[in-house]
């Protein structure tokens, strides 16, 4: 991990982006802890680093324009859109039932290569359904922008589609940054690797 991503994954668990105890995942199955960076709308500092992170990350991937997945990365792209003056467009979940019809939203001209921002990646499956239309208009994806990759087989998942995936921090990452900050009993920590290692294998 980047040292200088240390203070954010402390900041995440102090706004209670990263938790632990026993929650339900969407796929039904129970995890130790959880990943959510939906509030981090009403924390503009945290928000702040990661537009400058993201806008950075996405400048790297040589992104024309970046695009970001409604709802949760809508937020996490719009900051990086404004740091790093990288125009931006969304697809819609569905497309609308009036007006123009359009499944997404922004400007953009086909061949243009979009770097799709989201917030967490787990299984991957969320990502492929927004890259579709996006490819359906002529846009180029290659690669994914993730602040958080909880290593649950994700990132192979959509390398074996041909896109990268580009993530500020693992959850390992933050798992360790925790431990070596003192700030989560190891028995805890213990858990929750444990069911990384587990669904990375499985």
């Amino acid at each position: 991990m980047d040292r200088r991503r240390a203070p954010l994954v402390r900041s995440l668990l102090e706004i209670g982006a990263l938790r632990f105890g026993r929650f339900t995942l969407k796929s039904g199955i129970q995890s130790p802890f959880y990943v959510d960076l939906r509030g981090v709308v009403s924390h503009p500092d945290v928000l702040s680093e990661l537009g400058r992170d993201l806008a950075a990350e996405a400048r790297r991937c040589g992104a024309d324009r970046i695009a970001g997945i409604p709802y949760a990365g809508l937020p996490l792209a719009v900051a990086a859109s404004l740091v790093g003056r990288l125009p931006l467009l969304y697809p819609r979940p569905e497309a609308k039932a009036y007006g123009t019809r359009r499944r997404i939203e922004g400007a953009l001209s086909p061949g243009e290569r979009v770097v799709v921002i989201d917030d967490i990646l787990t299984d991957g499956t969320s990502k492929l359904e927004a890259i579709a239309p996006l490819e359906e208009e002529g846009l180029v994806v290659r690669d994914l922008l993730v602040v958080v990759d909880r290593e649950q087989g994700g990132r192979a998942r959509l390398a074996a589609r041909g896109y990268t995936v580009h993530a500020l921090l693992s959850v390992s990452e933050c798992f360790d940054e925790l431990e070596r900050a003192g700030l989560i009993d190891p028995a805890t920590l213990r858990e929750a690797r444990h069911f990384v290692e587990t669904a990375r294998a499985g």
